[in-house]
């Protein structure tokens, strides 16, 4: 029978050491890494001040003043754990890279290079530091979740006993929070409690996604064995006429290449789970690297993969020219149904290349997409990222915005206005948040306007305890054409926005 088990090095805190080495920051201060307002990662010393994942930013800066805090950047993470993937590879050829911070590669290599299980480990630890300078652990098991695991507490399992491991782990461990959430309130607190039930009774009660789940609870790989061994003709090339030796020309050539290899995958049915990234430089170096997913990739997760592996090639120190050829290969495939089309089907795919074609030309920021944000004023509450990129908020919308408007305007402006009285004298707004008189006239670019109803103002009061507290009022105007949102500040009215 083929050995299937895998070996994991795993990085502590990787997104913190990632961010404290390109900032030359100290390790032994307390540290966090935020993703919007919740932190996501934290360093041994910010645990000890009791900062926690998940925790939110305003809460972990109240119990420790003195946390640094570094926002998430994944393409960060990448490009410093390039010399850490190398550092692996030096003695255990085959690597796979999971994400930033975990690698795996089969055990079956290096446990019979040095010996054991716990000689190699020992081995690539040790290893590990002297070249990259970053703690590692490792894990073995008979699968990939377990092996990951495993590598969180130092521990090598011996084989067939995976499911053994796994049995008194909290169902936190998966990586499903309305699952685990879910399986909390039915009393499965433990993944050999979760593994006990039927694979027939979580499939037909909570779907396909718990199933996988359920598969990893009960220590088997996170698909079964129907892989694909894929066609070489799936494979993407790209010879640049020009090397490419900066990142923002990298990130252009994976986005293009990563479109036209999900194009070929679709037109078959297939999606990529495990992607191989082949590079050569002018000076004929040759560069490789496998990333492997836990779930399909899709052209957005095939874009970013290529580009944090660019990343990390393009910023080490040893590469000596750009790179001239780029090669995309699906080096394992599953039954990708489900992401062949987009959410409209053909149209969506040829948008998604007509977008791709106009930011080749005009730069990344040349196509932006808006993307609903936390904040109280109209232009706070959308946030504009280039096409492609992740469109997270950068604050949570769902928090409370004490004044946030309840309809934000259709269309955002900043431009002069005039708000009059019937004499034709300008309206101001008293410290009572009352007008100084009743609005008449509205003149916007040039316009005139005759008000026939007006709602407000409502006070805008923010960082009060501030030196220079940013104060204004916002009033609605309905004209006979539109409405319109206005809003004082430094004793002058500005269109805010104009509703529908």
């Amino acid at each position: 029978m083929k050995d299937t088990r895998l070996l994991a090095v795993w990085c502590p805190d990787w997104p913190v050491v990632a961010a404290c080495t390109a900032t030359n920051t100290s390790h032994h201060i307390p540290v966090a890494v935020v993703d919007g307002n919740e932190i996501v990662a934290t360093s041994a010393v910010a645990r000890a001040e009791g900062i926690r994942g998940a925790m939110r930013k305003r809460l972990a800066e109240s119990m420790c003043p003195e946390l640094v805090i570094f926002d998430h950047d994944p393409q960060r993470d990448a490009r410093f754990f390039e010399p850490v993937a190398e550092a692996v590879e030096e003695l255990a050829p085959g690597i796979e890279v999971v994400h930033p911070g975990l690698v795996a590669v089969p055990a079956r290599g290096p446990v019979g290079y040095f010996g054991s299980a716990d000689q190699a480990a020992e081995r690539l630890v040790d290893h590990i530091a002297a070249r990259a300078n970053v703690e590692a652990q490792v894990g073995v098991a008979d699968s990939l979740f377990a092996a990951t695991k495993a590598a969180h507490r130092n521990l090598i399992v011996p084989p067939g006993r995976t499911a053994e491991f796994l049995k008194p782990l909290g169902v936190h461990e998966l990586d499903a929070p309305e699952l685990v959430d879910l399986l909390r309130r039915l009393g499965l607190k433990t993944l050999g409690a979760f593994a006990d039930v039927p694979e027939n009774a979580v499939a037909s009660r909570f779907g396909g996604p718990a199933t996988r789940q359920h598969r990893l609870a009960r220590g088997l790989p996170e698909r079964p064995l129907d892989k694909r061994k894929p066609a070489p003709e799936l494979a993407v090339r790209e010879t640049f006429d020009d090397p490419v030796d900066r990142i923002d020309a990298a990130a252009f050539a994976a986005k293009l290449l990563s479109e036209r290899l999900h194009e070929n995958l679709a037109a078959r049915s297939l999606a990529c789970t495990r992607l191989g990234i082949h590079a050569r430089t002018e000076n004929d170096e040759e560069l490789h690297r496998v990333w492997r997913a836990a779930e399909p990739l899709t052209p957005r997760g095939i874009a970013d993969r290529v580009r944090w592996q660019l990343d990390g090639w393009l910023t080490r120190e040893r590469l000596t020219s750009g790179i001239r050829t780029l090669t995309l290969e699906p080096v394992e495939v599953v039954n990708g149904t489900a992401l062949q089309l987009g959410l409209w089907g053909h149209d969506d795919e040829r948008a998604v290349r007509a977008l791709l074609h106009v930011q080749g030309l005009l730069g990344p920021d040349g196509v932006l997409t808006p993307v609903i944000d936390g904040g109280r004023g109209p232009k706070e509450q959308v946030k504009l990222v280039p096409w492609g990129d992740e469109r997270t908020p950068g604050r949570n919308p769902d928090h409370p915005w004490p004044g946030r408007l309840t309809r934000a305007p259709a269309t955002l402006a900043d431009d002069p206005a005039e708000l009059q009285d019937a004499r034709g004298g300008d309206i101001g707004v008293t410290g009572r948040l009352e007008l100084t008189a009743q609005p008449k006239k509205l003149t916007v670019k040039g316009k005139k306007h005759e008000v026939r109803a007006w709602a407000g103002p409502w006070a805008v009061d923010e960082r009060w305890w501030a030196p220079d507290p940013h104060r204004a009022a916002r009033v609605q105007v309905q004209t006979n054409e539109q409405a319109f949102l206005l809003i004082r500040r430094n004793e002058k009215w500005f269109l805010e926005g104009v509703y529908d």
